[in-house]
């Protein structure tokens, strides 16, 4: 089968595409599939969108994501699948979509793992509200042939509008990639870290009182943050690692206690508890807030904890400090569970499925 991956950005840059379907590519080329990839962004333009200012290139870069996806159409007959993540174009109604779907009669295989039809931006402006046209999920929803969501909340929506759901979990490999055995920590520090993105620093603010607390007791403690952006954090501990692909693994593997706060909200029930996977893949124990999939994905007092309070999660965090060997029982705990249910190994029948 010759299968089209329409996705927003460039090979091996984003996180939700390398561990939702970019590690799948060789898997899918042993089974006799073939595939191409075209983003609506490229290598050179599109890490424009993040940076601050500088609208009319934002503008010209939009421009040519809309021209490529228009040229796109006229390749999308020597395909038998059309594989979207998340959405063809990042504004405006779906017309790439219902082109593909209505008028060419392509097979739609649509993936998201975010609440996409909602914003996490209370302050958004009415205007990108207008512009981002959310609504249009429900319709590629309606018009594709199955739907991938990586949680149960994601399924539930789905579901209204389509019945060829398919629970599609982000995953990791665990054998050449996360494997705690390829790195030696050879520290006296205590490594409390967090991994992310600039769009959810903001949650780890959250916490700032209860690392600032943590510090002052613990002078062995150490922050550890690793982002595509610097934290904004009144820490003295504090270590920042920019983000990158190729290193990824490697910093991350220098923590011993991994923290995901999240508020109690839609747009949090929606995501898919993937820096507690990278914790635990690992073999750190995971401490998180009990929103959405954290809950199913850690199980509490077993390979981690669910921390609700501010009290919570100093008293955890706190006690994993003084207790080396419950933390790294946690930790063991934790990579038997990412392997069995959270691995490419344990998903990619699943995986494979989307394309029967």
């Amino acid at each position: 089968m010759k299968i089209l991956f329409l996705v927003p950005y460039p090979l091996k840059e984003s996180p939700s595409q390398r561990f939702r379907f970019e590690q799948y590519f060789g898997i899918l080329l042993a089974h006799g599939h073939s595939y191409e990839v075209q983003s609506f962004l490229d290598s050179v333009n599109w890490k424009v969108l993040f940076e601050n200012r500088k609208i009319v290139r934002k503008g010209v870069t939009i421009m040519l994501g809309f021209v490529r996806r228009i040229f796109l159409l006229f390749h999308v007959p020597n395909f038998d699948m059309v594989f979207i993540h998340r959405e063809a174009m990042p504004v405006g109604p779906p017309v790439i979509e219902w082109v593909i779907a209505k008028i060419l009669r392509k097979k739609i295989v649509f993936d998201f793992d975010d609440a996409i039809w909602l914003t996490d931006r209370a302050d958004e402006p009415g205007w990108l509200t207008a512009i981002k046209w959310r609504k249009k999920v429900k319709y590629i929803c309606r018009w594709s042939y199955k739907v991938s969501c990586g949680n149960d909340y994601l399924c539930e929506y789905a579901r209204q509008f389509n019945q060829h759901v398919v629970y599609n979990p982000s995953t990791i490999d665990t054998g050449s990639l996360s494997n705690p055995n390829h790195f030696a920590k050879r520290s006296d520090e205590i490594v409390v870290g967090w991994t992310g993105s600039h769009s959810t620093l903001k949650y780890l603010n959250e916490l700032q009182p209860v690392l600032q607390q943590l510090e002052q007791k613990y002078p062995q403690i150490k922050i550890l943050v690793i982002a595509d952006q610097p934290p904004r954090l009144s820490l003295t501990t504090v270590c920042f690692i920019r983000w990158s692909p190729e290193t990824e693994v490697k910093d991350l593997s220098k923590i011993d206690i991994g923290i995901m706060p999240l508020p109690d909200d839609e747009w949090s029930k929606g995501k898919c508890g993937f820096k507690a996977l990278q914790y635990m893949s690992l073999g750190k124990p995971a401490l998180v807030s009990p929103v959405g999939v954290n809950t199913k994905i850690v199980d509490h007092g077993i390979n981690g904890y669910h921390c609700s309070t501010a009290d919570e999660w100093l008293n955890r965090i706190e006690y994993l400090l003084k207790r080396k060997d419950v933390c790294a029982d946690m930790g063991k705990r934790g990579r038997e569970k990412v392997i069995n249910h959270y691995s490419v190994a344990s998903n990619t029948f699943n995986f494979l499925s989307l394309f029967e």
